[in-house]
């Protein structure tokens, strides 16, 4: 099985986003921008800002789809942190394969940024927000039997 990313459904985007099926057609699944980058960039489907101690949860309109021995780690881009105080909230994103498809949401990944800087930060369209990388993991041996039924960081509606 290839790993990949693919659009949550018209009827999810219309709960999480809007119901506007020209944004849902035209917005970019994640891409690598350079042969050997490791991350695929997060595009924003629309204009968006961050004024300073703001919190911006974003929905992607993505779910990703790999094998059971990988996880998917969301970061903020490097430039980001560096030269603007922008950051993850909860620091890194860690994904696991068990969440595509789930009952509550079918898997469509949200990032939640803060500006910690003092000017607002602006991303436009099709700008690069974050990164998703694809780890393998290892595990200690023990079986655990519990499935996932869903997702309990439920993030608000954004606007």
């Amino acid at each position: 099985m290839e790993r990949y990313f693919e659009k949550i459904s018209f009827e999810q985007f219309k709960k999480d986003i809007e119901d506007d099926i020209k944004l849902y057609e035209e917005y970019s699944l994640p891409k690598r921008k350079t042969k050997y980058s490791a991350g695929y960039d997060f595009i924003a489907m629309k204009d968006f800002e961050i004024k300073p101690g703001e919190i911006k949860k974003i929905p992607t309109g993505y779910k990703a789809k790999f094998k059971n021995d990988e996880m998917l780690i969301i970061v903020v881009r490097s430039s980001m942190g560096f030269k603007y105080n922008v950051r993850l909230t909860n620091q890194v994103g860690i994904i696991d394969c068990d969440f595509y498809n789930n009952q509550d949401n079918e898997g469509h990944m949200f990032v939640s940024l803060q500006n910690e800087g003092t000017e607002t930060y602006k991303i436009n369209k099709g700008d690069g927000y974050a990164q998703g990388i694809f780890v393998k993991y290892l595990t200690c041996g023990e079986e655990v039997n519990e499935e996932r039924t869903g997702w309990t960081g439920k993030p608000e509606k954004e606007g």
